[in-house]
């Protein structure tokens, strides 16, 4: 087991990762108050792993369940409603401690819910697939989306700590796995260039699910995302970067419908928009985009925006962005392989290129 810290002050929390953590009382105790817990999950995770952690836990607290329905679709306030439910129905109070165990979906339903319930209360990450493990249970966004943009209701709201089993990435399907390693590329382009070499020489590993060089990955860009989190917490700066791809590939997953292309999925073509869009600015060279898009590919990843989207579906989508200030379009693009900046200052016809397929 290796251990991280997320530095914010008061708010810093640890991150735990490693093999068979999941069922562990010893991970979870610390950082558990009072004597209830709700456990929140989805139909797909229940079956795997729901009795593993309620059997840890039922000798020592009181313990109830949620099981969601599974999909990006469900992540919507209709769904945090049934977890209100479920607390109030158990008469839990604000002691109660939330657990998310499942992908990206539930920890970002269950953390809003922790941040709302009784004006807030305790929560535990259990990520279960890639994506969450490296990047969405970690710095404390929380939400659900609105048919009219994704994530544009929530909070910022940390949880006490974060339990990363890697074993369970041996139950997820491959194209969620591909999913997550977008997000793992991504901290090789923003922040860390060796570690964007690493994954070069490494991708057919982890494609392959060597546990080992997943480890790795998990860890080296949790540290990256911690680093950016401590110095930004509420993505006032710098913690902007962390969106690279997001705003293009936020467009393409409403535009779609939630669900029909994965996050990582979306965030992938989104990154080779930010990397063509940053050539035609004169930043990244020609040979820089196409081992970006070669390195996407190799981990099964799509590179070409879906077919069906004009440029005006992406703008009017795109408007509707939480880094769009005062009517202006801030987009993350990146100076070189290793260096993202968040900026305005492109050329309006430059974009248009980058957006027509």
């Amino acid at each position: 087991m290796e251990k991280l810290i997320v530095d914010l002050a008061e708010r810093s929390y640890p991150i735990y990762v490693g093999k068979q953590l999941i069922d562990q009382l010893e991970y979870y105790q610390p950082h558990i108050d009072g004597k209830q817990v709700l456990i929140i999950t989805n139909e797909t995770i229940a079956p795997l792993y729901l009795e593993r952690v309620k059997q840890a836990l039922s000798d020592r607290y009181h313990v109830a369940e949620v099981i969601l329905p599974d999909g990006e679709q469900y992540k919507t306030l209709v769904t945090v409603e049934k977890i209100y439910d479920a607390l109030l129905t158990n008469k839990f109070n604000r002691t109660v401690t939330l657990i998310a165990l499942g992908g990206g979906v539930i920890g970002d339903i269950t953390g809003f819910a922790a941040a709302t319930y009784q004006r807030g209360g305790n929560f535990i990450q259990v990520p279960t697939t890639l994506l969450a493990q490296v990047d969405s249970s970690v710095g404390g966004k929380t939400g659900v989306n609105h048919p009219l943009g994704k994530n544009m209701i929530g909070a910022f709201y940390q949880p006490k700590c974060v339990i990363a089993d890697t074993t369970t990435l041996n139950t997820l399907p491959d194209r969620e796995l591909s999913a997550g390693i977008a997000e793992v590329v991504k901290y090789g382009l923003i922040c860390d260039k060796p570690f964007f070499g690493w994954l070069t020489d490494h991708m057919d590993l982890l494609v392959n699910r060597s546990l080992g060089d997943l480890s790795y990955a998990i860890l080296r860009s949790c540290e990256n995302k911690a680093k950016v989190v401590a110095e930004d917490e509420r993505e006032g700066g710098i913690r902007a970067i962390l969106n690279l791809g997001h705003t293009f590939g936020h467009a393409i997953e409403n535009y779609m419908g939630y669900g029909k292309w994965l996050h990582g999925e979306a965030v992938a073509v989104g990154m080779v928009q930010a990397a063509e869009l940053s050539h035609r600015i004169g930043w990244l060279t020609e040979s820089e985009v196409t081992k970006i898009k070669s390195l996407l590919q190799q981990a099964n990843l799509p590179v070409v925006p879906p077919t069906e989207m004009s440029a005006d579906d992406y703008l009017e989508l795109m408007a509707v962005d939480k880094k769009v200030i005062d009517g202006q379009l801030r987009l993350v693009l990146l100076k070189s392989i290793g260096k993202a900046i968040v900026t305005a200052d492109f050329d309006q016809q430059h974009l248009l290129d980058t957006l027509v397929v």
